[in-house]
């Protein structure tokens, strides 16, 4: 189990520094075409390593249609909103939304699979809501501060959160590893179809001939995306979509801090008051604080 938790937490590192990484390739590559080839290459990279392995095997008939669906949101729309939304806000912003991603996750737990929140619980979201209000209406004009970027990124969070419990209900037959391979596959071949209709110029992709675009493209296709969804999904079969959640904590933490180095964006009072109602609200909401109180109480027993 350790090892696991050692591996969720690099991964964290990796997830966190790759919203600064997104923001700088969008800036320069149309958004949705730079997604389907930096998920493709994730893709590839994940089945070589399975080959590798010796887990790689081609999916059954009907698993196809599972990787499929999961892949819609996994992949397809997740990459999709979150790369679209930021290029329209900043890599702070996205960050600290992307935090949300375990309180979401709870929620979809509720709703699919029918886990019982308390009322602990219930405030725990409603101090993580909180957070991403005074994240992106603070210091500017009430709701017209809220960029579309903002909500792209957020419906990013959303998709994601469903995918988990997707995954979650993989049958133990399909290693989840593999899954994921195929998945970044099938979704960035659907991803650039998408961005061929809305007129995306392949051309855009060479501006990667500059060596430090492309190191930080690699950075994001190779270990933020395959390694990091890869590892990610395993857990998730591990451990649970709840408690891998957790350590989402890290990467909100690890992205605002990326985006002040790497993109040198400043970070206001809004933004810790927003990230320490996230962290509050990421803490209840998912149970952690419940059950650091049983094992008080046995303690004292």
């Amino acid at each position: 189990m350790l090892k696991i938790y050692m591996l969720l937490l690099f991964v964290m590192l990796m997830w966190g520094f790759n919203v600064s990484a997104i923001k700088v390739l969008v800036n320069s590559i149309d958004p949705i075409l730079l997604t389907s080839f930096r998920v493709f290459t994730a893709g590839m990279m994940v089945l070589m390593i399975c080959y590798v392995m010796g887990i790689f095997r081609i999916p059954y008939k009907h698993e196809w249609l599972t990787i499929f669906y999961i892949a819609i949101f996994n992949v397809i729309l997740h990459h999709s909103f979150v790369a679209i939304g930021l290029e329209m806000t900043s890599g702070i912003n996205g960050g600290l939304i992307l935090g949300m991603m375990p309180l979401v996750t709870v929620l979809m737990a509720f709703i699919v699979l029918r886990e019982r929140i308390s009322l602990l619980r219930t405030v725990g979201f409603i101090l993580g809501f909180t957070g991403v209000v005074i994240t992106t209406l603070a210091g500017a004009s009430g709701l017209a501060a809220v960029s579309s970027g903002d909500v792209f990124v957020f419906l990013g969070v959303v998709v994601q959160g469903f995918s988990f419990m997707l995954i979650s209900k993989l049958k133990p037959t399909f290693d989840p590893r593999l899954a994921t391979g195929y998945m970044l596959v099938l979704g960035s071949i659907m991803i650039f179809l998408l961005s061929q209709l809305f007129g995306a110029r392949i051309l855009e992709m060479s501006n990667l001939f500059d060596w430090k675009l492309l190191a930080v493209f690699l950075f994001s296709a190779i270990f933020a995306t395959a390694f990091g969804h890869m590892t990610y999904n395993y857990a998730i079969k591990k451990v649970g979509p709840v408690e891998s959640a957790i350590f989402i904590n890290l990467n909100t933490l690890f992205a605002v801090t990326g985006a002040s180095i790497f993109l040198n964006e400043s970070i206001k009072v809004n933004h810790v008051m927003g990230f320490l109602f996230i962290l509050c609200g990421v803490f209840i909401g998912t149970g952690a604080l419940e059950q650091l109180v049983r094992n008080r109480k046995r303690e004292t027993e």
